[in-house]
């Protein structure tokens, strides 16, 4: 562990900052929707536009990393977010948010490629699975602490968006300074999705669902504490509990799926996310009651991306893993793109806010049934057979993933070589 935060410090302050930043700026636009009363269809729309870019430059950000190298990749996409941090509270417009919001995801996406590159090349095969559990932690506090900077100043005013533009600018200094070299930079062409389909088909319906439930967490939990008349401070702590619940739980979950059939404790995950949807949609009024529901939501939907991402490699090859796990990817941003929009109009019906967590509950339902369902259609995968569960976050790009998948077969091919 020493080893890493010495090789890789300022790779992970920098991301930490960056993570800051980007979780004050998403649940501010939230609070501030309401403020300049923008409908709760209108903020959907501003939200999935994040996811849309996020989309894009995961496909887009290796060329540019080839043309022109990760220092201006990074450096150029961390000052245009900064810049459009600004611009929010400049205009507010939804027209110009919803540009705002692709370009951020856009250089996010890209900024993440970036620095989880270069975390690879910074790391080597005996602390390389400490490196990315460090990443994913620090990206994850990075959103649970940017919520308590939200109680620093008015949200009708610029302060609180100065601040994570202050932030990102800062995130770049360590990182452009201190990691040196610059990795070489290559990525997996994804397989197609109808391969994808037939070597997992549970694996690829459940991600294009996740895709759903995490957007909605990511991006539209900040619009439902608005909409249901929480003040700032609950709000902040609402959001926090979201990802607190994701780093407790991931371990544990992590642990019972390389000991069970992983489409069980698919079905259990859902389970336990659907009975906690049900409990913040019905006990939502109760704030206790609704950090509750909010824990174990944020607690079962971040594991069951590593769950699905595992699962999936149970019937792939090795040389196969990366450009699955790509696909998935892929997946995934198509349902997070389209999962905040039909969130939106649910909320504008006479549903109201309750229709937040009446959303997760169906997404989490139908994929119990499924999940229940293919148990039923393939054989289950010996547990000795099965390929080693390696934590990460929805946030993370196929670069992490790809990360991961080499820590996984290194794992796996030990125990091989040990048996």
């Amino acid at each position: 562990m020493i080893q890493v935060l010495s090789s890789a410090w300022a790779l992970l302050l920098g991301m930490g900052l960056l993570m800051i930043g980007n979780g004050m700026q998403g649940t501010m636009l939230g609070i501030r929707g309401a403020i300049e009363n923008f409908s709760t269809f209108e903020m959907s729309i501003v939200m999935s536009c994040y996811f849309v870019g996020f989309l894009g430059g995961s496909r887009m950000a290796p060329g540019m990393i080839r043309r022109v190298g990760h220092v201006r990749v990074f450096a150029a996409l961390a000052s245009l977010i900064s810049a459009v941090m600004i611009l929010y509270p400049t205009f507010p417009n939804i027209i110009v948010w919803s540009l705002g919001r692709i370009l951020i995801g856009f250089c996010f996406s890209a900024v993440y490629v970036t620095a989880e590159s270069w975390l690879n090349n910074a790391a080597d095969n005996s602390n390389r699975g400490q490196a990315l559990s460090l990443y994913m932690i620090v990206q994850t506090l990075g959103i649970v602490i940017s919520q308590a900077l939200l109680l620093t100043a008015d949200p009708s005013g610029f302060v609180l968006f100065v601040i994570p533009s202050i932030l990102v600018s800062l995130a770049i200094t360590p990182i452009l300074l201190s990691i040196s070299p610059t990795p070489a930079f290559d990525t997996t062409k994804p397989m197609s999705l109808r391969e994808l389909v037939n070597f997992s088909p549970l694996g690829a319906v459940g991600m294009a669902l996740l895709g759903g439930i995490f957007a909605a967490q990511f991006g539209m939990s900040s619009v439902y504490a608005a909409q249901a008349g929480l003040s700032i401070g609950q709000i902040s702590v609402f959001v926090s509990s979201f990802f607190v619940g994701a780093i407790v739980l991931q371990y544990p979950i992590g642990l019972m799926s390389d000991r069970m059939d992983r489409r069980y404790l698919v079905i259990g995950v859902c389970l336990v996310g659907l009975l906690a949807s049900i409990l913040g949609m019905t006990m939502g009024a109760n704030f206790n009651f609704l950090l509750i529901s909010s824990f174990l939501t944020g607690g079962m939907s971040n594991p069951l991306y590593s769950l699905l991402i595992a699962h999936t490699n149970d019937f792939l090859e090795h040389e196969d893993m990366a450009a699955g796990s790509s696909g998935l990817i892929f997946i995934n941003g198509l349902g997070a793109v389209f999962g905040p929009i039909v969130l939106g109009f649910l909320m504008g019906t006479s549903l109201g806010p309750s229709a937040f967590y009446l959303y997760t509950a169906v997404l989490f339902g139908v994929l119990l049934v499924y999940a229940a369902y293919r148990t039923t259609q393939r054989k289950t995968v010996p547990t000795d057979e099965t390929g080693s569960y390696v934590p990460i976050y929805p946030t993370a790009t196929a670069m992490a993933v790809e990360y991961a998948q080499e820590i996984a077969i290194e794992a796996e091919q030990e125990d091989e070589t040990a048996a």
